[in-house]
């Protein structure tokens, strides 16, 4: 009786815990990646990349419960010119012909005070696979005054090197060190639909 009284409490325990993680997706529309780089040292290059896809899972209570998951579609690149873009998306550079997507899937989430942490993860570009740490803001979780959705929004940064993912041409003109900045929000996903079983009376 006793074992079957503490298995019933770490069961709802463990509900409670789970219950404490929310499910978000990510907003392609008001969500944008940029980077900066320096463009033979007279200005730093600006571009970004718009439609971004992916889902989000934030625990308030327990942020190392959190992680998230980012489809960056490569294709969208704007840069302001449509030639300038060109050559960037050829084989030169992101060689969109094969690698038509960029990815960041974390694998740790740290805690840095009240509204900002760091995402350790995986950013992969060209099918090349890297270590790197997004420096973010939590900047409000609420619901949508607009579309009253639970949403959240995130404000990041991180520095990487072109170079390690397999783009080193014009090196004399473009910086090597890329400072990315992005602005995230996503709504809360909503919950699967729990199928009937099926009604097998007829025959």
């Amino acid at each position: 009786m006793k074992l079957k009284l503490l298995a019933t409490v770490l069961f709802i325990f463990a509900g409670n815990a789970n219950a404490a993680t929310e499910a978000f997706e990510i907003d392609p529309v008001h969500t944008r990646v940029a980077f900066m780089v320096s463009h033979a040292g007279f200005s730093n290059a600006i571009g970004t990349f718009s439609g971004s896809k992916g889902q989000l899972q934030f625990d308030e209570n327990d942020w190392s419960q959190s992680s998230v998951s980012v489809r960056v579609p490569v294709t969208s690149l704007n840069l302001g010119d449509e030639d300038w873009q060109k050559k960037i998306l050829d084989g030169t550079f992101f060689d969109i012909g094969k690698y038509a997507e960029a990815t960041f899937v974390s694998q740790r989430i740290e805690k840095k005070s009240d509204n900002t942490g760091i995402a350790h993860g995986v950013l992969t570009i060209r099918n090349i696979s890297q270590p790197v740490s997004l420096d973010f803001t939590l900047n409000l979780l609420k619901r949508h005054p607009l579309n009253f959705k639970r949403t959240i929004g995130f404000s990041a940064t991180a520095k990487i090197s072109r170079k390690a993912f397999g783009m080193d041409a014009w090196s004399t003109v473009i910086g090597d060190d890329v400072k990315i900045l992005i602005e995230l929000e996503a709504a809360k996903a909503k919950s699967p639909t729990r199928q009937e079983p099926a009604n097998d009376t007829k025959k």
